[in-house]
């Protein structure tokens, strides 16, 4: 039987290009990607735009090995 691991995200773990400038598309991308790398797939998330900014939260499993 398979195992996994599960991780809640947020916008907040996106590092962006500034302290006064919302999180952009390249931003959320290049972090969603790097855990991807790690092994990590996205299994629920909810975006929603605000101010030209993106936020979100999702869920992210990874198999145990």
């Amino acid at each position: 039987m398979k195992k996994f691991s599960y991780k809640v995200i947020d916008s907040k773990d996106v590092t962006s290009a500034g302290i006064f400038k919302g999180r952009k598309r390249e931003d959320i991308e290049s972090y969603l990607n790097g855990l991807g790398e790690a092994g990590w797939e996205l299994v629920n998330v909810d975006f929603r735009e605000q101010e030209g900014a993106m936020e979100f939260a999702g869920v992210m499993k990874k198999e145990l090995s």
